[in-house]
Order: structure tokens, then sequence, then C-alpha cells
């Protein structure tokens, strides 16, 4: 586990590692960047640097956590890759369903397999199912989320690479959204943004602006309207068992 400098989360939760590219969000992937940095720091984990990999002994670590937390899970993969073993998936579920006390989001582009397997797994009331949806041509990823059996479902407009002016945002419940960053980021118009915003408003979806992105993130900030738009769905938290 980490802390997590991601302002929609606290702390991210890695038991798979590794990924592949499969639409345009992915050019410029962070996760595949930060593991190269790993593997170069000699990371045990990292070793195989972005390859696919599963790791049991993760599975114990949200039961050593002494308070509630919110948890990204898998920051450096993608839980719903193909070469991850469903019996594995299973394993990380149970260790969510295990631990009612914390907040699990999980977030995947591989909405197909999502929705292929959702039967098959528990959804309890403390994991977040999100997918990412960059622009018009994968809209079709909300749909597949929208048909599973996830208590909480998101949204991660990230990085929006286009405009979105028709979300379907029947039973979502969150969105997020947030400029690309990096050496070479591509653009994303204030506009896109501001009528993804009131299409939330208008359907009461809690909406989070996470960043505007650019070269020096920072210094671009996450000022939307001259505010903040931190808004996230109620967490619900129980006692462990």
């Amino acid at each position: 586990m980490a802390q997590s400098n991601i302002e929609w989360t606290e702390m991210t939760w890695n038991p798979t590692t590794g990924c592949d590219k499969i639409s345009a969000g992915c050019k410029f992937c962070y996760a595949e960047i930060m593991s190269k940095r790993l593997q170069a720091m000699g990371l045990e984990k990292y070793k195989d640097n972005f390859e696919v990999r599963i790791h049991e002994e993760a599975l114990d670590t949200p039961y050593t956590w002494k308070t509630s937390k919110v948890v990204f899970v898998n920051s450096m993969s993608d839980l719903f890759h193909k070469d991850i073993p469903l019996e594995f998936i299973k394993k990380v579920f149970k260790v969510m369903n295990n631990n009612p006390q914390h907040v699990f989001q999980v977030l995947t582009k591989r909405s197909e397999r999502l929705l292929e397997l959702h039967t098959e797994l528990k959804w309890t009331h403390n994991i977040w199912m999100g997918v990412s949806v960059e622009n018009n041509t994968v809209t079709n990823r909300i749909d597949s989320l929208r048909n599973t059996n996830a208590r909480v479902k998101f949204l991660s407009l990230e990085p929006l690479l286009g405009p979105l002016p028709d979300l379907n945002l029947e039973n979502i419940d969150w969105v997020i959204v947030g400029g690309e960053s990096g050496h070479k980021p591509r653009p994303m118009d204030a506009d896109w943004v501001i009528d993804i915003q009131e299409q939330c408003k208008k359907n009461d979806v809690a909406f989070f602006f996470k960043q505007w992105g650019g070269k020096n993130k920072k210094a671009a900030g996450r000022l939307l309207n001259g505010r903040t738009y931190d808004e996230m769905p109620e967490i619900e938290l129980q006692r462990s068992v």
C-alpha cells in the first residue's frame, strides 16, 4: 500500500501490476512510466516492469490497516485485464468483502470483461466500481458498468480528450473529470468540463474536478467556475466482522 497524491482517494493498493494499451486514454500511461521508475529503483514487485503480474502476498495488506481508508485498487494495473484469472479477481473481492470498514475504488477500461464476470463477484456496499471514458468512442463502457451489480458506480473522464455532450448518467453515482498532464499533454477544452459539470448537476450526480493538467498541473490548478468541486458519493462504512 502507499499514500496517494490522487485527489479523490487516500491510498493505493496493488494486488496486481502491469497492463497494456487498449484506447486513446492509454497513450501516456502514468502507471507504465511509474513502473519503469520503480523497476530502476530495484523494487521486486516491478522486476518485470509493466508485464501483468498478480501478487498473492498483497492480499493480506488491508487486514493490517488500523483505521478506515478510502483505497484506489490497482492504480498500477487493471483488475479486469484478460491475463488476470477470475479466481484471483475473486480473491481480491473477498478481501474487500471482508473489510467493510474501508471503501475500495476499482477502475477499469475493460468494461466488457467486467460485465461478463460481474455475477461471479460479491458486490458489497464498500466496493465502488468505475470505468474510464476519455472520449465519445468509448461511452459503451458506461452501459457495461450500468448493467453490473456494483452498488456504487462512477466514471473517470480522465484524461478528457473530447466533448461528452450526451452522457447517459442513469444509475451513475459519481463523475471525475481531469485533464492530461506530462511532457506532451493533449489539451482539454474548458467548455467540455463545464458541460459535464452541468449534466451532473441536472442529473443529481456527484461531480469531482481533479485537475486541468498540462505540463505544470500544479500551476494550472483545479479551479472551475472559480471554485473547487470535491463532491463524492456518501460513504457507507461498517465495522469489520
